[in-house]
């Protein structure tokens, strides 16, 4: 499958599913959405060799990964964004992150993004795809959309970013909900 525009699969685990697409330019190959609110550490490579299968390619294939930053699920994002970077690190190939708010402002001219999550909703505005500043929080309630990103939309992206975007790092609009242990660390001993 010779061709001068770069194949890329891409892939979204932090939103209550495991989704995928491989895209060629702007041709889509093939794409998987599977609705699920646990478990996509275990389907996530599964579902990509199944995709990869499916439009007759292989890993070695590949010119790049896109994935999903977030903002959405915390362990999902760290899942997606790890798996990027270990493909990309394995196959020698750029990993290249996108976020819900650029996926969904892959559009001509001036948009704000607005999503929401359980504790909150945040905006981004930009104009012709390209971010005016970074996410804000909002007061109040309000319309928004769902944190979810198409992967195929993800893919291109990624496909335009290859080899000027620095590797993937996860997009957190707020700390973790976890807290630090009460605990007392404990005490290392010195080998002298």
């Amino acid at each position: 499958m010779a061709s001068d525009q770069p194949l890329v699969l891409a892939f979204d685990t932090a939103a209550a599913r495991c989704a995928a697409a491989l895209v060629r330019g702007d041709a889509l190959l093939a794409r998987r959405v599977e609705p699920m609110d646990r478990g996509q550490a275990e389907r996530l490579l599964p579902m990509l060799e199944e995709l990869l299968a499916e439009a007759g390619v292989a890993w070695p294939d590949l010119d790049g990964i896109g994935v999903v930053t977030g903002p959405g699920n915390f362990t999902g994002v760290r899942l997606a964004v790890a798996a990027a970077r270990g493909l990309a690190l394995s196959l020698g190939i750029p990993a290249v992150g996108v976020s819900v708010f650029e996926a969904l402002a892959d559009r001509p001219g001036a948009v704000t993004i607005t999503l929401a999550d359980k504790r909150g909703r945040f905006a981004q505005s930009f104009r012709d795809g390209v971010a005016l500043a970074p996410p804000v929080p909002l007061p109040g309630d309000g319309p928004a959309q769902a944190a979810q990103a198409d992967p195929a939309v993800v893919a291109r992206l990624a496909a335009r970013r290859l080899g000027a975007a620095p590797p993937p790092a996860p997009l957190y609009l707020r700390p973790a909900d976890a807290t630090p242990s009460s605990d007392p660390l404990p005490v290392l001993l010195d080998d002298a």
